[in-house]
């Protein structure tokens, strides 16, 4: 069918529909996540009404842009990079068991009070590319207090903290979020130590599995599941437009 016999529309402050001969189509949508950035999507089996929502949505919405693509889809990451975008990093999925093991020594793992908790995250965010973690990654919430303190373990060592751990509970699988560490203690056991606990925890609470995704240049990140059992499943590559 001709394409421009198709209209886009906004019909949402974030969502558009392409529309033919009454029908929809094809539907865009963009979700701005609590990181900041805001993802688009687009679904409909027609290239050209894809090319044109794409179009639309960017005309739209203030750059940088981002969107998702599971890593066998060559075809959607096909269409999203017709529309401009490039690949920005690609994300390995796991399945690690869990099992009972061994902290560190000199290493106390806890659950986090805010006041320090909150230092911690700020350092971390000074150290880190904050941008290449991965999208859900939680930010504080109006700048004072995190999104849920219970979520997080920490790692504390010479009177304070140096590493934390985010799980996200799902349905069905618990998911590692986020392990990060002070950069003047890594390389000294701490990942490892906020990993075997968790693990270690869940293994205890009669959970067998835990998902994790880990950026795919992240060498000591993916050494250090692979040496705790994780299998791939899967990945998924996060592409951007209009970022320099």
């Amino acid at each position: 069918m001709n394409s421009l016999l198709c209209t886009i529309s906004r019909v949402a402050e974030n969502q558009w529909h392409a529309v033919e001969n009454d029908l929809v189509v094809g539907r865009g949508h963009a979700s701005r996540r609590l990181d900041g950035r805001t993802f688009l999507s687009i679904d409909t089996w027609r290239e050209t009404v894809f090319d044109r929502l794409a179009d639309a949505m960017l005309a739209d919405q203030a750059a940088p842009l981002y969107t998702v693509v599971d890593e066998t889809d060559h075809d959607l990451a096909a269409s999203w990079q017709r529309a401009g975008f490039t690949i920005w990093r690609r994300e390995r999925e796991f399945v690690v068991p869990t099992g009972q093991f061994d902290t560190a020594p000199g290493v106390v793992i806890t659950t986090p009070e805010e006041e320090p908790l909150r230092e911690l995250d700020q350092a971390l965010r000074r150290e880190l590319d904050w941008q290449t973690m991965p999208a859900e990654v939680l930010p504080w919430q109006g700048g004072t207090t995190p999104t849920d303190p219970s979520k997080y373990t920490v790692a504390h060592r010479n009177n304070q903290y140096v590493g934390l751990l985010r799980l996200a509970t799902y349905t069905r699988q618990p998911r590692i979020g986020l392990i990060a560490v002070r950069a003047d203690e890594r390389r000294t056991g701490i990942a490892r130590a906020l990993l075997s606990n968790m693990l270690t925890r869940l293994h205890l609470a009669g959970i067998e599995t835990v998902a994790a995704e880990v950026n795919d240049t992240n060498a000591a990140a993916l050494a250090l599941f692979e040496s705790f059992g994780a299998h791939r499943t899967g990945g998924n590559l996060e592409l951007v437009h209009g970022k320099a």
